[in-house]
């Protein structure tokens, strides 16, 4: 079935639920996992710092949290048996969905599992989606994971 599945995250909560999914389905299928950070400069700065500012300083914190995110949850699958590999790009101006589609393409990728956040209205008007944007141009199926409350059992209400 799946050989390669790519999961973008950007540190949501979506995402990490992205992963869990992603695991299940690498452990049914055999498959490896490839999870992608992509790098938008323009969540990190308001455009008024220096460009040394920017240099020196935001741009290594951003790549180290990144890096970090990448890693802890990279553990999490290795440490049930799923071979797994990271990614950074930055978007340099690109969308940030069309720079997934075109990294699943490129590393071949039979599906990829993403987190939405399920805005509605003016909200996804106004901020876009990417997993929307995703799943209507990729070539490969798209598995939308939205956002889902923990259910407490009722013994512990």
């Amino acid at each position: 079935m799946y050989k390669h599945i790519l999961v973008p995250l950007d540190g949501s909560t979506t995402a990490e639920q992205a992963v869990h999914e992603a695991c299940s389905l690498a452990q049914l299928c055999k498959a490896q996992v490839r999870l992608l950070h992509v790098l938008d400069m323009a969540t990190y700065s308001n455009g008024f710092e220096q460009p040394e500012v920017y240099i020196s300083t935001i741009r290594p914190l951003a790549l180290q949290e990144a890096e970090e995110m990448l890693a802890r949850h990279r553990a999490m699958l290795e440490a049930k048996g799923i071979d797994v590999d990271t990614e950074i790009r930055e978007s340099l101006g690109a969308r940030v969905a069309d720079i997934i589609v075109e990294r699943a393409v490129a590393t071949e990728a039979d599906l990829i599992v993403i987190g939405t956040h399920g805005r509605r209205g003016m909200r996804r008007f106004v901020m876009g989606s990417d997993a929307e944007q995703v799943a209507r141009t990729s070539p490969v199926p798209v598995l939308l994971v939205k956002y889902r409350v923990p259910i407490k059992p009722a013994s512990e209400a």
